[in-house]
């Protein structure tokens, strides 16, 4: 075990930042913005594993998962097109690392039923899958699961949206319940890392329908690998103010999706803000501020899907790049979970006379 992993940092002892994402889809604009631009932000100064996370895919995909081995290579073309460099990130398949299931058993002890039943983006996530008392136990403990990911990789920095805070602080709260209850390391240091949260700086993006959450599975989604053409379809087709029928009238800005992607991804902040003072106030029709918006994605989206196209040329590199990560990840969890064994007295050197 090499001494930057032992150590639980690396790449010249940069702060390690997990996140990561659910193969179920192609990743869209939502990703982009929460997301993906803030993690191509920390690879100049942090040392950043992504996980693809097809494990956690399956507690509402076990009856599909043929989606998850199709979306894989999806995703990390996403990742790639987006402007992540596997010289600088390491890629993660979360099934390729065993280690994350054992420590999730062992965290499982510390975690109470109420708890998880209290999770607002479980119950969330329950209510609109409609599992009602049917709900799979994978699915229910997945936070849990979530906090053996973070504490496998010794993560310090986690990039969270706000309604992802409950799950870090869940991370937060075993992590130090671990380390009263088990004590330091042979080292003198804690085994498990307590992180931090990094909040994104723009808030969740609504669904082009106007729907409070861009989805997937929502139909309500642009995708980074969209091509010209399709993004302007569904860029004209968006939800804005219904009662907003005529150019001249005045229009509602709060709850107009259109203004809320401007806000996202139009550099220009004063120009944005004259545009909600035109449309507040009337003479500014949909369609125009439907170009402009359409204008400023096709900026940020073309050098994404150039990069894109470009990586898909060898989909086999690709896919090595995601197994020569998990291959580092592995050894990252390894180590971590050797030190979990050993002050939960699994092990023979953790035995005292």
């Amino acid at each position: 075990m090499s001494n930057e992993i032992a150590a639980g940092q690396g790449m010249g002892e940069r702060p390690r930042v997990l996140t990561g994402d659910r193969p179920t889809g192609r990743l869209h604009l939502g990703h982009l913005a929460g997301s993906l631009r803030s993690r191509v932000a920390l690879q100049d100064s942090h040392e950043v594993f992504v996980l693809v996370a097809d494990v956690q895919g399956l507690t509402d995909h076990f009856d599909r998962p043929d989606v998850l081995r199709r979306n894989i290579p999806e995703v990390m073309l996403d990742y790639l097109g987006a402007g992540l460099d596997p010289a600088r990130v390491t890629f993660v398949r979360q099934s390729g690392v065993p280690e994350l299931t054992e420590l999730t058993v062992y965290l499982l002890n510390l975690v109470t039923v109420s708890k998880l039943r209290q999770n607002p983006t479980v119950k969330t996530e329950i209510a609109q899958k409609g599992f009602g008392e049917s709900v799979p136990a994978g699915f229910f403990i997945y936070p849990a699961a979530q906090v053996a990911d973070i504490t496998a990789f010794g993560a310090q920095v986690v990039p969270v949206g706000e309604d992802q805070l409950p799950m870090l602080e869940l991370t937060r709260e075993v992590v130090r319940r671990f380390n009263g209850l088990y004590g330091p390391a042979a080292d003198g240091t804690d085994v498990l890392v307590e992180p931090q949260a990094l909040l994104s700086a723009s808030p969740r993006l609504p669904g082009l329908d106007g729907q409070a959450k861009m989805g997937k599975s929502l139909g309500n989604a642009a995708y980074l690998s969209d091509p010209p053409d399709e993004l302007r379809e569904k860029v004209m087709g968006m939800f804005t103010d219904p009662a907003h029928l005529r150019a001249s009238d005045p229009g509602q800005v709060e709850g107009n999706p259109v203004f809320a992607y401007l806000d996202a991804f139009d550099p220009d902040a004063a120009r944005v803000q004259a545009m909600k003072d035109h449309y507040r106030a009337g003479g500014l029709g949909d369609v125009k501020v439907k170009r402009h918006l359409l204008d400023v994605l096709d900026a940020e989206l073309t050098p994404i899907r150039e990069r894109r196209a470009a990586y898909a040329q060898d989909p086999q590199a690709v896919m090595t790049l995601l197994r020569e990560g998990t291959q580092r990840g592995r050894e990252v969890a390894a180590h971590t979970l050797a030190q979990v064994r050993a002050a939960l007295h699994l092990t023979e050197a953790a035995a005292r006379p």
